[in-house]
């Protein structure tokens, strides 16, 4: 779970999550180019690349090779671990 932790611990990574969760199935070159024009990230390739493979290491991001091209999916199931974990009480905290 650390794992999980440790890569949300990062805007870059929240954001790429962000946008594998409004449309799954992007190659690298499409969430580069979408980090830039929706949130002025100009990162790298190799940047990015490596906070992909932090997020695939959290279990948080799986692969699909096709070809030349390799597409990336948001995977839920770590976020839930969590919340399984330390499930909302119901109390009104406010």
């Amino acid at each position: 779970m650390a794992d999980v932790f440790r890569a949300l611990d990062d805007e870059t990574r929240r954001r790429i999550l962000d946008e594998l969760v409004a449309r799954d199935g992007q190659t690298l070159f499409e969430i580069c180019g979408l980090l830039v024009t929706r949130h002025g990230l100009g990162s790298t390739r190799q940047a990015i690349s490596q906070h992909l493979a932090v997020l695939e290491d959290a279990g948080l991001v799986v692969t699909e090779r096709r070809g030349r091209s390799k597409f990336h999916y948001f995977r839920g199931e770590p976020l839930a671990a969590i919340t399984a974990r330390w499930p909302a009480s119901g109390r009104d905290t406010s």
